[in-house]
């Protein structure tokens, strides 16, 4: 490891490991987001700055960590990923506006905070698998379809209130009023043939396994399964389709960062976000998880641009956080996960 300095935080426990508080040269991050996807980028963040950076890696609980520390934390920024988590910190007023042209710039205004509270950095599209046997090539096009009798106990998901199926929950209500939305979700849960369970990989294991013929998953998920050889037949047995690609676009999520109330490193912390969201890091940082990049300056590389062209939604992310209650609550009422 280089002078990039790691602590792997799993435990709410172990949550209370000590942290450099406000040496000079330094910033310090609190991380959702696992080392591998950091560490090239702050390494070349290091090597063009000279600052060093201090990150603490967690499964849950930052949001909470901060509250406790308060004005003395000594993070600088928060690495996450999913709107849900992001707003959350500026729900419970631990993050600061940033008002900066570089950065305003480079990421799209649908892709941050109106007041500049948090900031996209890559983005991922909640797309639909499809068996490659059982599913023709141009069967099924668009989410609404999804409710579609002709799928009959062959769609598979993963819960219902799941953080990714509400941001694309909360989508639907933007895109379709309340009460369709709500007969449209209606019209998945009449269509799944089991009970919500597991995680979006599972959802391809399932069409492997011919449980289903199409399922909901995000994009990445396909193209790490690709990486891996143990699950690499699993990937291969489906076919991705970019939801409403022609039309107003395919649903998408972000990974993003937000400076938090305390920063007490600002200043490298601006830094951070603004080297974050050129093309050089936002080429590293997206290609480490095959997600796409925020800046749309950059294209697409690798395995994701052999997928084909994205066409994602632009709708606001602030206006799908801003529906999410509203999602939750619709699930709750069609009884969704039973």
């Amino acid at each position: 490891m280089n002078r990039m300095k790691l602590a792997s935080i799993f435990t709410a426990a172990a949550l209370t490991l000590p942290m450099t508080a406000s040496a000079e040269g330094d910033v310090n991050i609190y991380s959702y987001r696992q080392a591998y996807l950091l560490e090239p980028l702050l390494e070349a963040f290091e090597k063009e700055t000279g600052i060093e950076s201090n990150v603490v890696f967690a499964k849950k609980g930052l949001a909470e960590r901060l509250e406790r520390e308060g004005r003395n934390s000594p993070a600088d920024v928060v690495m996450t990923v999913d709107i849900s988590r992001l707003s959350e910190l500026v729900d419970r007023d631990l993050v600061q506006a940033v008002d900066n042209k570089v950065l305003e710039d480079n990421i799209p205004q649908n892709l941050r905070h109106p007041d500049g509270k948090w900031f996209a950095l890559t983005t991922r599209g909640r797309l639909i698998y499809a068996s490659k046997e059982r599913v023709e090539p141009g069967e099924i096009t668009t989410y609404e379809e999804l409710a579609d009798n002709k799928w009959n106990d062959r769609i598979c998901t993963r819960s219902g209130q799941h953080p990714y199926n509400i941001a694309l929950f909360s989508s639907m209500i933007a895109h379709h009023g309340g009460e369709d939305a709500e007969q449209w979700l209606e019209g998945l849960k009449d269509n799944l043939a089991r009970k919500p369970q597991g995680g979006d990989r599972d959802q391809i294991k399932a069409i492997h396994a011919g449980e289903c013929d199409i399922a909901i998953g995000n994009s990445y998920y396909y193209g790490n399964m690709l990486q891996d050889e143990n699950q690499r037949e699993a990937a291969e047995s489906v076919r991705l389709i970019f939801p409403n690609n022609d039309g107003r676009g395919t649903h998408i999520n972000i990974s993003g960062i937000a400076l938090t109330k305390s920063a007490p490193n600002r200043d490298n912390a601006v830094r951070l976000m603004e080297f974050l969201s050129t093309p050089e890091a936002q080429r590293i940082y997206a290609e480490a998880n095959t997600e796409y990049p925020a800046n749309p300056a950059v294209e697409p590389s690798g395995m994701v641009a052999e997928w084909g062209d994205i066409n994602p939604d632009d709708l606001s992310l602030q206006k799908i956080a801003d529906l999410r209650d509203e999602a939750v609550k619709m699930v709750d009422r069609v009884d969704y996960n039973n």
